[in-house]
């Protein structure tokens, strides 16, 4: 006698176990699957917006004017004739022979800056190269200090005097001052810069020069005390320098090309004659 089977009864699955599944399959949890495609699109498109503006506001914003050369092309201000650059570390190993034959708009290269030293214990590691090489072909010379908010003004200004030896024929100590502590007051950081400027001076006998861009200029080191010293503007892609004071060096752009030099490296003109840069230099103003 044979044993009949009992047809096996499929179970319709509950709701939970579907919306699990749905979940699984499409790994988009089953609450925000109700919102249409378009709604994705927009939020999606909303998020990329707000991290590209925190991105701007944080990192960009603050030094703009230096992410413009990802784009950017070298200016040449009308009406200038003495040129020169600025060079660091990052521009390598300069080739001088070919760097001596380089024009810019058809005018000679008169003038370097080198970056000498950082803070209280860093000098650049192509600097004693650099200045050397700079007076050995010809150039008029200049050596800057790059200020740092982790060491103290007196620190820094003895170490700068430690380390970099001007002479006649060179251009005053240069302050490149950028950055001011978040958590310091102007007045406060106004008389740390001037305490750097005051000792440099006393060493040399002449007013050292202040490199800074435009608007930290305007927001930082608008007090009368500072217009008495030569004015160094970072102010790139424009046709004119839009500071209303008194200033001897603009530096418009840091995209320039010249051969000897990899790179791009940052191109500055002189606000005078050659006979006036030399009347600037070490040994030779009145």
């Amino acid at each position: 006698m044979g044993v009949r089977k009992v047809p096996s009864v499929k179970r319709k699955p509950s709701s939970s176990t579907r919306r699990r599944r749905k979940t699984v399959s499409s790994g988009v949890p089953y609450f925000l699957r109700k919102y249409p495609r378009w709604a994705w699109w927009v939020g999606g498109i909303g998020i990329v917006a707000v991290y590209i503006w925190l991105f701007y506001y944080f990192f960009v914003s603050p030094t703009g004017f230096r992410w413009r050369a990802l784009y950017g092309e070298a200016n040449y201000p009308d009406g200038y004739e003495i040129h020169g650059v600025d060079i660091s570390h990052y521009q390598g190993d300069i080739d001088w022979d070919d760097l001596r034959n380089a024009m810019i708009e058809g005018c000679p290269i008169r003038f370097i800056m080198i970056k000498a030293t950082e803070g209280s214990s860093r000098v650049d590691e192509k600097f004693n190269d650099n200045f050397y090489m700079a007076r050995e072909y010809g150039y008029i010379r200049g050596a800057y200090h790059f200020w740092s908010n982790k060491s103290t003004a007196r620190e820094q200004a003895y170490f700068f005097l430690k380390k970099v030896r001007l002479e006649d024929g060179d251009l005053p100590p240069v302050l490149d001052v950028e950055h001011k502590p978040k958590d310091q007051s102007v007045e406060d950081f106004q008389r740390d810069v001037l305490t750097w400027l005051h000792i440099v001076e006393d060493k040399y006998h002449v007013k050292p020069i202040i490199y800074t861009y435009y608007k930290f200029k305007e927001q930082y080191l608008n007090a009368p005390v500072f217009d008495d010293y030569p004015y160094w503007i970072a102010h790139y892609y424009v046709d004119k320098v839009e500071y209303k004071g008194e200033w001897k060096f603009w530096q418009h752009t840091d995209v320039g090309r010249l051969p000897g030099i990899k790179g791009y490296v940052d191109f500055n003109i002189y606000n005078g004659s050659y006979y006036d840069l030399k009347k600037l230099t070490i040994g030779n103003q009145d």
